[in-house]
């Protein structure tokens, strides 16, 4: 198996285990027709594993409008057609690595030059959002992984910065595994803590149900 088979194999078993989180909480965005559009048709798409490259490229700003749930669950479906050199529009790697470096361009404005500040310092929109930034949406974002999968998200990231020729932005994948991925493999919840959570959590409303029921039943 070379490399490249066994990070998508990494990819397959940390994602494995993940349920559709259903058609009701995939998209993210409901700012005008285009998140729709773009998550919408993953509606039907119960499991990532069977969805072909040529969709993906299809709706690839999809991965800008999912839900947190949304994002999770349909990732390694772009990841592994990314290995594969499958993708010619989605760009998986961006979405997992912006928000972590700093960039300028200039602008010419009259007889000025204006420095305009993109990535890590950035705010994203002030009147909305305050003082966030993009690496504070960045980490935000990603934080949905367990320790499984950013580890398997690492894995991806190095091979794209180590093996993939076309790849143009190293720094970027550098700033993301030092201020964010390397550090979510070693303190991000492990998946068996999600299970015992979502288990705990049935047992107590199974447990209370009753109650509730015969509470709101009539006399």
């Amino acid at each position: 198996m070379n490399n490249n088979e066994a990070v998508i194999e990494e990819i397959r078993r940390a994602f494995a285990g993940n349920e559709h989180p259903g058609k009701r909480f995939l998209q993210g965005s409901f700012e005008g027709c285009e998140p729709y559009d773009e998550v919408g048709p993953f509606e039907d798409v119960e499991d990532w594993r069977g969805i072909g490259a040529g969709f993906l490229d299809g709706h690839a700003s999809a991965l800008s409008f999912f839900s947190e749930a949304g994002f999770r669950y349909f990732l390694p479906a772009y990841l592994i057609a990314d290995l594969r050199g499958q993708l010619q529009t989605a760009d998986p790697l961006f979405h997992l690595t912006h928000g972590f470096s700093d960039w300028t361009t200039e602008v010419p404005a009259g007889d000025r030059t204006l420095v305009l500040r993109h990535g890590r310092s950035a705010f994203i929109n002030p009147r909305r959002y305050g003082a966030m930034t993009s690496y504070d949406y960045a980490r935000h974002r990603l934080s949905i992984f367990t320790r499984e999968e950013a580890t398997a998200i690492v894995a991806y990231l190095e091979f794209k910065r180590d093996s993939d020729p076309d790849v143009i932005d190293k720094t970027a994948i550098d700033a993301a595994l030092q201020l964010f991925w390397l550090e979510r493999t070693r303190s991000a919840p492990p998946a068996r803590s999600l299970e015992q959570h979502i288990a705990e959590k049935e047992e107590y409303l199974a447990t209370i149900r009753p109650e509730i029921e015969e509470g709101t039943s009539e006399p």
